[in-house]
Formats: structure tokens, sequence, C-alpha cells
């Protein structure tokens, strides 16, 4: 994923390039903030007027499909996102444990983002990797049996090497 920019940076005519290849075909809509979300890091909620008129929707059916699926985002995101599950089999064998370890090493609440851009905090309902539990996804890599000292030695890696 890009690296976010700031809202004030966001080129509107970069938007506009963006939806050219989409023009009228409303069948687009989910490709389309997808590729708008891989160039900005997020769906900047100034480009849903730009979106709808040019595929011939209204702005609340863009906004719609924005809020009902989980992986769009209307503010920037850091460039890693911590997934942490809370799924059955995650909570039983120590979910709640793992998700406050990750919470004190980052120094973020569920749904926050570094100053720095560096990482976003989310839980899901489950990862799928049931086998695993606990687990957490740390962009678009795994991590199984977590436990603390995987979860200090993970985070402790990760924010040594910034």
């Amino acid at each position: 994923m890009a690296k976010p920019k700031k809202k004030s940076s966001i080129n509107l005519a970069r938007i506009d390039g963006l939806i050219a290849d989409y023009r009228g075909q409303r069948w687009s809509l989910i490709p389309l903030l997808q590729k708008i979300q891989e160039e900005f890091g997020f769906i900047p909620p100034e480009a849903t007027q730009q979106i709808s008129r040019a595929l011939g929707l209204f702005p609340v059916q863009v906004q719609g499909v924005i809020s009902f699926y989980s992986q769009l985002y209307t503010k920037p995101q850091g460039r890693n996102v911590v997934r942490v599950c809370r799924g059955t089999a995650c909570h039983v064998r120590g979910g709640k444990t793992i998700l406050k370890l990750v919470k004190q090493h980052l120094g973020l609440e569920e749904g926050e983002t570094t100053p720095d851009y560096e990482y976003t905090l989310e839980t899901v309902a489950c990862i799928g990797v049931c086998a695993l539990a606990p687990n957490i996804v740390i962009s678009t890599t795994t991590y199984g049996h977590m436990n603390p000292k995987k979860v200090a030695q993970l985070f402790g890696e990760r924010r040594g090497t910034e």
C-alpha cells in the first residue's frame, strides 16, 4: 500500500485520472474504490462526488459501498495494518491478552493509527486460521500461536527497525 498522504495533499486531478478508465461503468465501483485506495492509502471523502458523477450513481450509493466494506477506509491508515482476531478459537486460547499486549506495544486503541502512520490497529471477527489461534495479521503476514513473548519479539523487532 502506498504511504498515506495527508488530507491537504489530495490531488483531485489525480482522482479524475484514476476514474477516467471507469466512466459510465456502474459495475466498476468496487474496483475503482480499490484503485483509489491503493493510490492514496484511503478513499478521500471529497472523491465521493467525482466518483458518483463519473459512474452515474448517487453519492449516497458510493458512500454506502465504502461504509459496508471494512477493508475500505475514508481516513489514512498505517503502512502496517495490524488485525487481531477476536474469533472463538483465538478468544479461548488467549486472544484477549494478545490484543491487550498489542495495544500496549503500539500505544493504540482499536481503530487508531500511530502519528507516523506506521501502524493501524483493528480487530476482526475471524482471520480464518483457527488452528493457529491465537493469531494476528500484520499487513498480509499471519502470525500464529501468539503468546506474550512472541508479541514482544514481533513488535520489538518491528519498532526497532523504524
